[in-house]
C-alpha cells in the first residue's frame, strides 16, 4: 500500500527525549510525594499527554498536583533538553528523502507546541517541520490513546485515515492510531514489541523505516 500521508510521533522517534523526560518526570512526582520509578514513569505516562499525568496521580492517591506542576516540569525538561537533547539517529535522513520524494508527512505529538519546537530547534530538525504541519494534543484537548490528534492532523493535511501510516513508539500511541483506523508502526529502539502489540509492523532503526513501509 502507498500511503499518502506518515505522521510522525515526536518524543522518542524524532527526538531521543524520553530518558531526559521520564528521568525527571519520575524525580518529581517523587519530589512531591508520589514515589515514582524511572521505569514506573515510561510504564504508565510515556507517550501521554499532561492531563494523563494529573489524572493517574489523582485517581491513585486522591490528591491533585499543583497547579504550577506543568509549568515546572516543563522549565526541567527544557533546561535538560538544552544540555542533552540528540535527534534520534537516522532521523534527519529519513525527512530529507521524503522530501526529496515528495511524499507527505507531518508530526503530531502528546507535548506541547512549546516542548515539540523547542526539541526541534536543540537538534537541527526545525527546518524539515513548518508550523502547518506541526500537530499537538493541546490543539485537540485530548491526548493519546484518544484517537483524536491524528484525526485532526490527518483531517487539516487532507487525507482520509485509511491512506495514513504513524510511526510510535508507545503504547498509547499505537492504541491511538488503531482508533484513528490508521496503520502503525511500532519502533522498537527504547520499547519492546510487547508493549507495542496491535502495530502493523515493526523497525528497530531509523533506516529501516522506509523499507518496512514499502518505500
Amino acid at each position: 500500500m502507498r500511503y499518502e500521508l506518515i505522521i510522525f510521533d515526536n518524543d522518542g522517534v524524532l527526538v531521543d527525549s524520553e530518558p531526559i523526560s521520564n528521568t525527571i518526570l519520575a524525580a518529581y512526582l517523587t519530589e512531591l510525594g508520589h514515589p515514582t520509578s524511572y521505569e514506573e514513569s515510561v510504564r504508565d505516562y510515556m507517550g501521554s499527554a499532561m492531563h494523563r499525568i494529573h489524572e493517574l496521580v489523582e485517581e491513585r492517591t486522591g490528591e491533585r498536583l499543583p497547579a504550577d506542576f506543568d509549568e515546572t516540569f516543563h522549565r526541567r525538561v527544557f533546561a535538560a533538553f538544552q544540555r542533552e537533547l540528540e535527534a534520534v539517529a537516522g532521523a534527519g535522513d529519513v525527512l530529507k528523502r521524503l522530501v526529496g520524494e515528495g511524499v507527505p508527512y507531518c508530526v503530531a505529538s502528546s507535548g506541547s507546541h512549546e516542548r515539540i519546537r523547542v526539541g526541534h530547534r536543540k537538534t537541527g530538525l526545525d527546518g524539515w517541520f513548518r508550523d502547518e504541519i506541526v500537530f499537538s494534543a493541546e490543539d485537540v484537548g485530548r491526548g493519546k490513546p484518544a484517537p483524536d490528534l491524528f484525526l485532526h492532523a490527518a483531517a487539516r493535511m487532507g487525507v482520509a485515515p485509511e491512506r495514513c501510516v504513524v510511526v510510535e513508539d508507545s503504547r498509547l500511541g499505537v492504541e491511538a492510531a488503531r482508533a484513528a483506523g490508521m496503520d502503525v508502526y511500532g519502533f522498537t529502539a527504547m520499547t519492546s514489541r510487547e508493549r507495542l502489540a496491535g502495530a502493523t509492523g515493526y523497525f528497530g532503526r531509523m533506516d529501516e523505516l522506509l523499507p518496512t513501509l514499502g518505500m
